[in-house]
């Protein structure tokens, strides 16, 4: 699993967004009260508490201790632990689990597939979003220009961004049967003038390995960037999503 530091207040505080895009997960998995329910990347714990308010058994899991210690402040009542996806151990019989926005960290997908799986009951449904193929590719692909044009490597990504037909192979090579697959452009609307380079910070702290002038970088970035993700007062970045619902064969 990527290793990955996470600042769990300033997510909160600037990324907001990655846990409110999420909320149209919960209709598709449509939790019912007393069904148990994995929340496997629950972050900061916002799906986690929806679902809890719903009537759902929730266990929370995040690979991040910084994450989880923010989660348990934010929602004390929750089941939360530190757990890492690609290995859950001892996590079974779940009725449904919900992922969102994690799996894209995880370039061992058949190993974190094979764990979602082994939560669940036989019949037990998976919903799931996580960056597609595409996902990023103008803020990746200009950062690593400008990187190649200061002289610097290409750094080694932490990110698997698949297609439908190649996580959907992933998924049934797990157990998994795949029952809907969607990959689709969610322009998404960065807050602040320095939004872009928030994200960068939070998000692609790889990009900015080995720069010797991380604020230079970052405004040569925005000047690269602005014709094209710049638009009505606000940076966007150019998300694509793939959404899956599955059930465990």
């Amino acid at each position: 699993m990527s290793a990955h530091t996470w600042n769990a207040e300033l997510y909160d505080a600037r990324h907001g967004f990655v846990a409110s895009l999420g909320t149209g997960l919960l209709d598709l998995l449509g939790a019912r009260p007393g069904e148990r329910v994995l929340d496997a990347g629950c972050g900061t714990g916002d799906l986690a508490g929806r679902l809890a308010a719903s009537g759902a058994d929730v266990v929370g899991v995040d690979a991040s201790p910084d994450m989880i210690d923010r989660a348990r402040e934010r929602f004390p009542d929750l089941d939360l632990r530190v757990a890492d996806l690609r290995d859950l151990g001892p996590i079974d019989g779940f009725d449904a689990v919900l992922s969102n926005a994690v799996l894209h960290w995880i370039p061992e997908a058949d190993a974190a597939a094979a764990s979602l799986a082994g939560a669940l009951r036989p019949g037990g449904r998976l919903v799931a979003e996580l960056g597609g193929r595409g996902n990023i590719a103008a803020i990746d692909g200009a950062a690593r220009a400008l990187r190649a044009h200061e002289g610097l490597d290409a750094p080694a990504s932490p990110w698997y961004f698949p297609g439908i037909a190649g996580y959907a192979a992933v998924l049934e090579r797990a157990g998994f049967e795949v029952t809907g697959a969607w990959l689709f452009d969610r322009p998404t609307r960065l807050s602040g003038d320095d939004g872009l380079a928030a994200w960068v910070r939070m998000f692609g702290a790889h990009l900015l390995a080995g720069v010797a002038d991380t604020e230079a970088f970052l405004s040569a970035l925005d000047a690269r960037l602005r014709p094209e993700l710049h638009r009505d007062g606000s940076w966007w970045a150019d998300y694509r999503r793939l959404r899956v619902t599955a059930v465990r064969c």
